[in-house]
């Protein structure tokens, strides 16, 4: 019998990214945008790849897109970086400034690809730990940070899953600490443009502060795989020192460009979202279910007079497909949903009210 490869040390213990794909008739479960791009959206990039030289290699340094990016961001081309989502960002982040003998500070629960990138690329994790309204203690991470002296610590602002922003005395607490360590502070802010939340840090050079971001909610890109990072120079140029050549095709960076185009269509969208959010927690609130503010596209919520588990079955029945946190540490009991179109949530709330009866 032919002996078979073994996997690195330390990838037999990880589980991949799940999150499930049902054929539903609502999917409210991966924090997509339910609106499409406008039609003339549609007209433009079927006019651009028409015109486009498939043939050839893309611009390897996406040079026009970057520069889309810095105009709206007010920054300069080469302290932008775009990539396939911002899962490739991460990646690249932990490439560049992780891997052996060096470790990434996360605070769970939080977006699950932090810890699980930084494992992929041999960095050690270490586990800081939110309070029970999901916020972080700045002492704990100041302590954790002074300890363990970490390369990374990435803080996702909107945090997913469970909705709430950092606030600006943690980051500056944070950022100030690392300034004097070394390490790298990482801001993913996916879900930024749904915040209320007015602190504006920017990227400056003698900084140690980066930020993820992506194409997929407000700009209705999850199709496409784009992100970016905002960083300054040094930290950009490690970050392409690891990325592959021509790893971003010239679909995806026309696709980038011409989105930007399209930003009055992006505010009507967020600013839909966020009504449809508050008409939905304020729904689910009047049930017996206990809900947690959310400055993002989704809301986390426990249910009180039925399994969580239970109730995510049963809305599944109902043709209606939601987040499971149910068994995750931190989370236990809690469900996640996506705020979808108006006849999407109205559908959901009233699965919720006939199941709960």
């Amino acid at each position: 019998m032919n002996k078979i490869p073994s996997p690195r040390r330390g990838l037999d213990i990880l589980d991949g990214y799940h999150s499930p794909q049902l054929d539903v008739s609502v999917r409210l479960n991966t924090n997509e945008s339910p609106f499409p791009l406008p039609e003339t959206f549609t007209e433009e990039l079927e006019f651009e790849i028409k015109n486009l030289e498939l043939n050839r290699y893309p611009n390897r340094s996406a040079s026009e897109l970057c520069l889309a990016i810095a105009e709206r961001e007010l920054l300069k081309e080469n302290e932008v970086f775009v990539a396939n989502g911002s899962n490739e960002v991460i990646q690249s982040i932990c490439l560049a400034f992780g891997g052996p003998e060096r470790s990434a500070l996360i605070f769970e629960p939080t977006y699950a690809m932090h810890s699980q990138i930084a494992k992929i690329t041999g960095t050690r994790v270490v586990d800081g730990f939110r309070d029970a309204e999901f916020k972080v203690d700045t002492n704990v991470a100041l302590e954790l940070i002074e300890k363990e002296k970490p390369e990374i610590v990435f803080l996702c602002s909107p945090n997913n899953p469970t909705g709430n922003s950092e606030s600006p005395e943690l980051i500056n607490s944070i950022l100030s600490e690392l300034n004097s360590t070394g390490g790298l502070l990482v801001l993913d802010e996916a879900y930024k443009e749904f915040s209320e939340t007015s602190f504006e840090p920017t990227v400056r050079e003698e900084s140690n502060l980066a930020f993820v971001r992506t194409f997929s909610k407000v700009w209705s890109l999850a199709g496409i795989r784009l992100g970016y990072l905002l960083a300054p120079e040094w930290c950009v140029n490690m970050v392409k020192t690891v990325s592959l050549p021509y790893h971003l095709d010239s679909v995806k960076q026309r696709v980038g460009i011409l989105a930007l185009k399209h930003k009055e269509a992006m505010k009507r969208t967020v600013d839909v979202t966020k009504e449809e959010r508050k008409k939905v927690f304020d729904a689910l609130i009047s049930l017996p279910i206990k809900v947690w503010p959310s400055e993002a596209n989704f809301l986390l919520f426990k249910p009180e007079s039925i399994d969580a588990y239970k109730l995510w079955q049963e809305l599944i029945e109902e043709g209606i497909l939601i987040r499971d946190c149910s068994s995750w540490e931190g989370l236990e009991g809690c469900l996640r949903v996506t705020i979808g179109s108006e006849n999407e949530n109205d559908i959901f709330l009233d699965a919720v009210r006939k199941i709960l009866k």
